[in-house]
């Protein structure tokens, strides 16, 4: 499964080379604008009459990857990194397959790590019911809810939660590093 997405982030990140410097924030209204210049992009890497790209970048789905990944200023990721520094190890590869799958790895099992952050912890599998157990009769049924009991545990938790501070989240968000410029990444 990683393995099949690592090879997807490298399609994604060779076919979208250089998408940072043909972004544009625009300021005129209360929230910024990213504007995704096409016709640059597919201009300077010599695809202007490539149709899947065309309408890959004319999608929604490429609209929605503009506005989340456009801002300057967000919590980078993978896919960061490997199209802001991993062109040339792409371009190296291209005709070398040890090398490629080599990476592929190294992709997956850090796909692996971000997911899992902590090998050790064990999940423990549910038991399967044991045969006829269906049949059983003597299972009693759900006791009734105790409103009362319930309303005093919501004010509880209501008068906790006024006084802990805000949770925050762990990511910490930096400068997305830019990458090579589109005339540098030539796709074959």
């Amino acid at each position: 499964d990683k393995e099949v997405r690592a090879i997807f982030l490298r399609l994604f990140a060779q076919l979208f080379q250089g998408y940072r410097s043909c972004l544009q924030l625009i300021r005129i209204h209360a929230e910024p604008v990213i504007h995704f210049h096409k016709a640059a992009f597919l201009g300077q890497r010599g695809l202007i009459e490539n149709d899947f790209l065309t309408k890959v970048l004319n999608g929604m789905a490429f609209a929605g990857f503009v506005s989340e990944r456009g801002p300057p200023f967000r919590v980078c990721d993978l896919f960061d990194e490997l199209v802001a520094f991993e062109v040339e190890r792409i371009k190296a590869e291209e005709g070398n397959p040890p090398k490629m799958i080599k990476h592929v790895r190294e992709l997956a099992e850090q796909l692996f790590k971000n997911e899992n952050p902590n090998p050790h912890i064990a999940f423990q599998k549910v038991p399967r019911p044991t045969e006829g157990s269906h049949l059983r009769v003597h299972i009693l049924p759900f006791p009734r809810i105790n409103e009362c009991r319930v309303q005093e545990l919501l004010q509880e938790g209501l008068a906790r939660s006024q006084g802990a501070p805000p949770a925050t989240r762990g990511d910490k968000k930096c400068v997305v590093p830019a990458g090579p410029p589109v005339g540098t990444c030539v796709c074959s």
